[in-house]
């Protein structure tokens, strides 16, 4: 029997076991029709006397994924997602939730509101509301601690990370693993549940106390992680009313944090972002062309880039060929992709059978010919025109004429390393950020030539890696760094002016970043900016010199030669404040006004929005939320502001 009363819910029924299925693209999120078929679903088979228990399913990818993103920033409309998971959780007959693809947010408070969840191997739930500035607002934080006790509760609400089902499983968040056919699995997981007594609803069952001292401990761990996002410590404070108060107050504890954060900047800020992520992988100009296949890729270079990139691709499930210049020079660009996987084995991330494999689909050479017959080749030697301008004219020789050809260049000129190429509309730029294989920042740099198939191409490929894609135009350093650029010189100017370098980093810690401005430089090295001005200067450029400049040239490289903008013990990492340093650049300072914290970090943000401005009125960048995915993927703006185009509200 089959009722279609409502566009997006409908409900079968057979031999006592209603099926009620969702279907709802592209992801079943929980709009106004949803839930209003949902709750109309309660009543109808509530009424009928055949049903024994009911089956939630979805069609399509994934189980209900969250919340309808359409309706953000709308005014909420009845039934309300709190009172629907509550319907469904009084229910006179049995709800069980056949979880798929992804049960998210609301998706995973609806299947908490059922009696029994059941997923398929791949699936995943959890509650990711503090990752766009809000906490649960259906009975998440509530709901969660009685089901899978506290502390699992507070990790997962407070990072928003998602769990896979095997997890699931074996820390209570599920009752059955279902494999095969999921809805058939679900029936008799359902018929079988019948034969038993029933588990009371999950609002009923007890919360177990955490140890003493389990708030505090949790509060200061949740604090570090959160860099000065509010909505993690908020979440704790639910969680926390959840295991100590009575289901009711801790529901209306939970409702008002929620439309109490709904409201705020940060969450303003995360949404923003949410949506630039999801709009980056599919371009608007690049409609309708489609991606050239990738079955085989290349790398020019075994070092810290060119593994990084390999290791990226390998765990992409593309075989890859690493190419040096000699044996030697392989021997260790094949040790280095060896330490990544390696190191991913130490962390958890993945098997040593699972690491070997990787390895394996690794081919090294020292030969160009070994490329014959690879789809794309991204070359990431070292950064000097000469070098490679000589690998694209030896893959010019060896690979086929609709091989695709990428660089890695964060400086250069593209065009200038593509000249005389032939076939250059194959050819784009691809700007990884180290390390390759965890930075999720793409730059994708076409030149004139490149064609759209290409373009297309180096976007299809950095979804495959799972990594944010965004276009930059050809300038010195592209988008993030010419920014970059500025912010430190912006920096350098507070130095100037009197303000400590010690104080200018603290205030960029206390804004969100992990690191100030020069205590990032420090752990990468002053040398590396100084030669490319060097390099500049050399070419017959006018480059003012910087402080940097003045610390390299006495020596101060960063914490590997013990100095930079501060002093470092041996075998010690923090950073002291340097009397070397202050007499060093006793000259170039002129003491002017101080400067509170806000003030230092809202003038460095603001160089970066105006560098970001001047990016955008140049036509390097398309739109500004680009230029902030940029700024949080590859250089540390904290999320939470929203980068720094939003941060300062510089709007397309």
């Amino acid at each position: 029997m089959l009722d279609t009363a409502n566009p997006v819910v409908t409900i079968t029924r057979a031999g006592g076991i209603a099926r009620v299925t969702v279907d709802n693209p592209p992801v079943n999120a929980l709009s106004q029709a949803l839930r209003q078929g949902l709750w109309d679903a309660v009543a109808r088979l509530d009424a009928d006397p055949e049903v024994s228990a009911v089956v939630l399913i979805c069609a399509g990818r994934t189980f209900i994924a969250g919340a309808d993103v359409s309706e953000f920033g709308k005014p909420p409309m009845a039934p309300h997602l709190p009172d629907l998971v509550a319907r469904i959780e009084a229910a006179q007959k049995p709800w069980i939730a056949a979880i798929h693809g992804s049960a998210l947010g609301g998706g995973f408070e609806v299947a908490m509101g059922c009696r029994f969840r059941v997923a398929a191997p791949e699936a995943s739930v959890g509650l990711p509301e503090v990752t766009l500035g809000i906490v649960p607002g259906a009975g998440g934080t509530v709901r969660l601690p009685r089901l899978a006790g506290v502390a699992l509760a507070v990790d997962l609400v407070t990072s928003g990370r998602p769990m896979r089902a095997a997890q699931a499983l074996a820390e209570g968040l599920i009752d059955a693993v279902i494999p095969g056919d999921l809805g058939e699995g679900a029936t008799g997981f359902a018929r079988a549940a019948l034969t038993r007594p029933l588990p009371a609803p999950v609002s009923a069952r007890p919360v177990t106390p955490p140890p003493a001292g389990f708030w505090e401990a949790r509060a200061a761990a949740v604090a570090k992680a959160a860099k000065g996002a509010t909505a993690p410590g908020r979440a704790l404070a639910c969680l926390r009313r959840a295991a100590e108060a009575p289901f009711a107050e801790a529901m209306a504890f939970e409702r008002e944090t929620f439309l109490a954060l709904r409201a705020t900047e940060e969450a303003a800020a995360l949404r923003h972002v949410f949506f630039a992520e999801r709009a980056a992988p599919r371009p608007a100009a690049l409609r309708g062309i489609e991606a050239l296949p990738l079955r085989s890729a290349a790398v020019i270079g075994g070092g810290t880039m060119g593994a990084g990139i390999v290791a990226a691709l390998r765990e992409a499930g593309l075989p890859v060929t690493l190419v040096e210049r000699d044996a030697e020079a392989l021997a260790r660009g094949r040790a280095n992709v060896a330490a990544i996987f390696a190191g991913g084995v130490m962390r958890g991330k993945r098997t040593a059978a699972q690491a070997e494999a990787l390895e394996a689909g690794v081919i090294g050479a020292t030969d160009y010919a070994a490329l014959a017959d690879v789809d794309l080749v991204i070359e990431a030697v070292f950064e000097e025109i000469g070098v490679k301008r000589a690998v694209f004219a030896a893959l010019a020789q060896a690979c086929r004429a609709d091989a695709l050809l990428a660089t890695n260049t964060s400086y250069l000129d593209p065009r200038a390393i593509a000249e005389g190429l032939p076939n250059p509309g194959r050819f784009l730029g691809l700007h990884f950020f180290s390390p390759a294989n965890v930075m999720k920042l793409l730059e994708i740099v076409p030149v004139p030539e490149t064609t759209e198939a290409t373009l297309a191409t180096g976007f299809a490929l950095a979804q495959r890696l799972r990594k944010i894609p965004v276009q930059a135009g050809i300038c010195e350093g592209f988008i993030g760094n010419r920014i970059l650029k500025r912010y430190r010189a912006a920096a350098e100017d507070l130095v100037r002016r009197g303000v400590a370098i010690a104080e200018i980093d603290a205030a960029m810690r206390g804004y969100g970043f992990a690191m100030g401005p020069f205590e990032a430089q420090d752990l990468g090295g002053l040398d590396i900016a100084f030669l490319q001005r060097e390099g500049a200067r050399a070419a017959g450029q006018i480059v003012p010199e910087t402080l940097g400049d003045i610390l390299v040239r006495a020596g101060r490289k960063g914490q590997k030669t013990g100095g930079g903008w501060y002093d470092y013990a041996p075998g010690d990492r923090r950073a002291r404040p340097s009397a070397a340093v202050t007499e060093l650049l006793a000259a170039q300072v002129v003491p002017g006004a101080a400067m509170g914290a806000e003030a230092i970090a809202a003038a460095l943000v603001g160089e970066m929005a105006a560098e970001g401005q001047a990016i955008l009125a140049e036509g390097i960048a398309r739109r500004p939320e680009e230029i902030d995915l940029v700024e949080i993927h590859g250089y540390g703006f904290p999320r939470w502001r929203g980068g720094p185009m939003f941060a300062t509200r510089v709007r397309g």
